[in-house]
């Protein structure tokens, strides 16, 4: 049993990764999609918690910029003896402001988001209890993945 935690900027490719190659085998759990929700925090673990007891794999898809943020969805995952594997996507500032100006609606979010999350944007290690780490490189639709070198690999 998997669970997936991304980690990368609103507008990084997140969820067209999740659906070009997850999207068939693993559950989707995203605060994106409980912005009704009174606490989306409590709402997330509940969603995993539930894929994980079924024996599903899960895919949490949200930008997790810090290691503090991380770590519950780490013991969360090895709590119910799943492998957690963490994708980190390349930061890129102008090209997820660029793909966030041609979302609609809600899945827009304001420019300062992307900046505020930029800030707080902490690589993960596998320090951080990760059983596996990988890197996502986005350009022009297609990426690339290869594996995590624990210095970021910059």
């Amino acid at each position: 049993m998997e669970m997936i935690v991304f980690i990368g900027l609103q507008a990084s490719g997140k969820s067209t990764f999740y659906r070009q190659r997850f999207g068939d085998t693993h559950t989707l759990v995203s605060k994106d999609l409980l912005r009704n929700n009174k606490n989306p925090g409590r709402r997330q673990r509940q969603l995993i918690e539930a894929a994980l007891r079924a024996g599903r794999p899960v895919v949490v898809d949200n930008t997790n910029p810090t290691p503090a943020q991380r770590a519950e969805l780490v013991g969360l995952g090895h709590g119910h003896g799943a492998t957690v594997t963490g994708y980190w996507f390349d930061p890129d500032v102008s090209g997820s402001l660029e793909r966030n100006r041609r979302r609609n609606g809600a899945a827009r979010v304001p420019d300062v988001a992307i900046f505020a999350t930029i800030r707080k944007l902490v690589p993960p290690s596998y320090a951080e209890g990760f059983d596996r780490l990988f890197r996502v490189r986005t350009g022009d639709g297609v990426f690339d993945v290869s594996d995590w070198v624990e210095d970021g690999g910059r």
